[in-house]
């Protein structure tokens, strides 16, 4: 009998089928009544499992944060569907999308300008606490100390303010007002970005121990491409918008499909080999989000482009479990 629960697949418990977000800008002329649209994310689809973390990188303004954000309901979608736990978000009441905000939390890059500067630590978790009826009031205070612990602070910072912090110490507070919540998928959006090297390793570890102690689910949204290789299960690359690819950690930073992504993972430092690694450089910019080409987006920088390529948008295809967007993939 536990051999046959073992060999059960494992439960999706967040996909996102074909979802879009643009934003409109005033059109060509004073008196014009066009609207223009920054298609910050088109048409992305992607499932994640329980207890899974999902890496998604790409560089600045390709819109990873923005779809942390719609995920979260934070911002609404253009089109497309968010299902947690099978339900679609959008069509969620007042009542639903409070026990959203339990079950689906967020930790932001900059953690001084997401903590209230006139609460102490305990002051401002006690209250996420006493707001969503996590424990009694009774057990407020060991609650609290008791995840200032989990995170790896003492139960004495509890009467402290977060500028007496230091930047590694605000983001385990984050960590914490997350936590508070018992959420079951956490958005790390650039959650370590903005910290040390060394303090870095620390909260990735952190995560990772936090994650098999609490059955947590991530999906992590960072640009360093060593960081999402040392916490992710399987990794999405994002451009201009769209995946290009998705796959399991090893597999992706093994082989790599898509020139996007062999570009991107060419420029990783490798200090365990002795044998130089060639070092792929994309020539011209990144086209505007205002003005993307047609076919694949990507055609415009891409060593492998041809006529098919500047006329066709290629299709998110699978093999073998590995997803990618390009017509020579």
């Amino acid at each position: 009998m536990i051999a046959a629960e073992k060999q059960q697949p494992q439960e999706n418990l967040l996909e996102v089928n074909s979802l879009k977000k643009y934003f409109p800008v005033g059109g060509g002329g004073l008196f014009s009544k066009e609207n223009h649209y920054v298609k910050a994310v088109d048409d992305i689809s992607f499932a994640i499992k329980k207890g899974e973390t999902l890496g998604i990188v790409g560089e600045s303004g390709c819109g990873k944060s923005t779809m942390g954000r719609v995920i979260l309901h934070l911002q609404a979608a253009t089109e497309g569907e968010v299902l947690f736990e099978g339900k679609e978000i959008s069509q969620f009441n007042k009542n639903e999308l409070r026990k959203l905000r339990k079950d689906i939390q967020i930790i932001f890059q900059d953690p001084f300008g997401s903590l209230n500067p006139r609460l102490t630590v305990g002051a401002m978790l006690s209250e996420i606490v006493r707001v969503h009826k996590i424990v009694p009031k009774k057990d407020e205070l060991r609650y609290v100390q008791n995840l200032l612990q989990d995170v790896g602070l003492n139960p004495e910072h509890f009467w402290r303010y977060p500028h007496e912090f230091s930047g590694g110490q605000r983001q385990r507070i984050s960590i914490a007002r997350a936590l508070a919540v018992r959420p079951k998928l956490i958005v790390c959006d650039e959650a370590v970005s903005a910290l040390d090297v060394s303090v870095q390793a620390q909260v990735l570890n952190l995560l990772q121990k936090l994650k098999n102690k609490y059955q947590l689910t991530y999906i992590f949204i960072s640009h360093d491409l060593s960081v999402v290789k040392h916490i992710s299960d399987r990794v999405g690359v994002m451009y201009l918008g769209k995946l290009v690819e998705l796959a399991d950690k090893r597999e992706i930073y093994k082989s790599p499909r898509h020139p996007y992504t062999q570009a991107l993972f060419s420029a990783i430092p490798d200090v365990s080999s002795e044998k130089k690694k060639e070092r792929i450089i994309l020539t011209g910019d990144v086209p505007s989000p205002l003005n993307i080409p047609s076919g694949c987006r990507f055609h415009t920088r891409c060593p492998l482009a041809s006529d098919i390529c500047k006329s066709e948008v290629p299709e998110f295809r699978e093999k073998d479990g590995h997803r990618v967007a390009c017509h020579f993939a």
